[in-house]
């Protein structure tokens, strides 16, 4: 499948307030892959740049300056000097330490980088927190797509230590990486050709396909403009039309009202809802305000688990046979809210199959499970805690809005070689 690439331009990089507005649809004919964690992810990613002919599509979250780091910028140093066009785009909260000296080679070689919201420290802290590119896409010659959780630092591989994450991605071929490899360039800036599929639409496409058949993909994506609640509304839709199972597998678990009612009202009806969280948390308040929820719905004979293993750092989810979702969007304020985010949608009952085996094993081997008629010490102070902190963080994102405005946007990196 060859896709046409248009003239690439960095002069003036887009804020977020004039990124297109695009739906993607849903694309039949694919095969995806599950990856779990590092070491299925980054050998499969990093071969698939080595074989780059023409070019490489980059989004992340997080890269570290370690051994995966690296080798992704020995991979795209390599790739760009051997004509592959190649464009990164960091956050510049989540990458905010990298060094001038990782930099400045990936633009020598002809890397087009860009930061996204980058900010000055203040006081030797980062404080741009807020409405982060929280993606993690990669698309290399427009013929295969990556998309899911995983940063690109050693701490998704198991030798990191107890603190490796547990955590997927899906690799994609397929119909659906046309999407994908549009949305990526529009989002990095580039002019893109825009078919008839891809323009707005009055009426946006069905979060429920109107085909059956495996191998069914659709990109879906949260921004702050036209599309702040699909991959919300996704979950909501999905778990009303639950009819056996569903499985939740989040690490930073503090949806909304609606979506909370949604997952109740499946187990209330009989549909077996699991939930996974994570029960060695990088962040502690996560935990605490998901335990705050336990009781509300363990009460409705909802299930849940605590990953106890190392920090879980999955963004996945399964109802029944046939639907899954794999992407960057936790289920709480920052993601739901706040950050720039991309799942993919999948109807394919081998892949749902696959990733409710995977999450059954963690699930039975590797998670303590909450008991259903728990009775939690110091219920007094839990219930006034409770109370706060549920209010604190519903309320989060206009909490946030207090905060002087901004608008985000890509900034290209360039070497201090080029200033000489």
């Amino acid at each position: 499948m060859n896709i046409a690439v248009e003239h690439i331009s960095t002069d003036q990089p887009p804020d977020e307030a004039k990124a297109r507005d695009l739906d993607y649809g849903w694309q039949s004919g694919n095969r995806v892959e599950l990856l779990e964690n590092g070491e299925a992810y980054f050998p499969r990613v990093f071969e698939a740049m080595r074989q780059a002919q023409r070019e490489i599509l980059l989004e992340t979250f997080i890269l570290f300056e370690d051994k995966v780091g690296n080798e992704l910028q020995r991979i795209l140093i390599e790739a760009a000097q051997r004509g592959v066009k190649v464009v990164a785009s960091l956050d510049g909260f989540g990458s905010g330490e990298l060094s001038p000296s990782f930099l400045g080679a990936l633009a020598d070689a002809g890397v087009a980088v860009q930061m996204f919201d980058p900010a000055s420290k203040t006081l030797g802290i980062r404080t741009n927190w807020f409405r982060r590119l929280h993606r993690k896409i990669v698309v290399v010659d427009a013929t295969v797509g990556f998309i899911g959780g995983i940063n690109f630092s050693a701490d998704h591989l198991g030798d990191f230590g107890p603190e490796a994450k547990q955590d997927y991605a899906v690799q994609i071929t397929g119909p659906a990486v046309a999407d994908l490899h549009h949305f990526a360039l529009a989002q990095s800036g580039r002019q893109v050709r825009t078919r008839r599929g891809w323009r707005r639409r009055q009426q946006r496409p069905a979060v429920w396909p109107a085909e059956q058949g495996d191998g069914l993909v659709r990109l879906i994506y949260r921004d702050n403009l036209q599309h702040r609640d699909d991959i919300e509304e996704a979950y909501i839709h999905a778990l009303s039309k639950a009819q056996k199972r569903a499985v939740i597998a989040n690490a930073y678990f503090f949806p909304g009202y609606r979506l909370l009612r949604e997952i109740r009202n499946a187990a209330r009806r009989g549909v077996h809802v699991q939930l996974i969280m994570q029960g060695q948390p990088d962040v502690l308040l996560a935990k605490l305000a998901a335990r705050m929820l336990y009781d509300y719905l363990l009460k409705d004979g909802v299930v849940i688990h605590e990953y106890c293993q190392r920090p879980l750092h999955g963004k996945v989810a399964l109802v029944d046979d046939e639907w899954s979702t794999v992407g960057s969007s936790n289920l709480d304020p920052l993601s739901l809210s706040l950050n720039l985010e991309a799942n993919v949608l999948i109807r394919d009952r081998g892949f749902n199959q696959q990733l409710y085996e995977r999450l059954e094993t963690l699930a039975n081997n590797h998670c303590k499970t909450m008991p259903e008629n728990r009775k939690p010490r110091l219920w007094l102070w839990r219930l006034t805690v409770g109370f706060l902190v549920f209010h604190v963080m519903r309320h989060f994102p206009v909490l946030t809005g207090w905060l002087p405005a901004h608008k985000p946007r890509l900034k290209p990196f360039e070497s201090q070689a080029h200033d000489h």
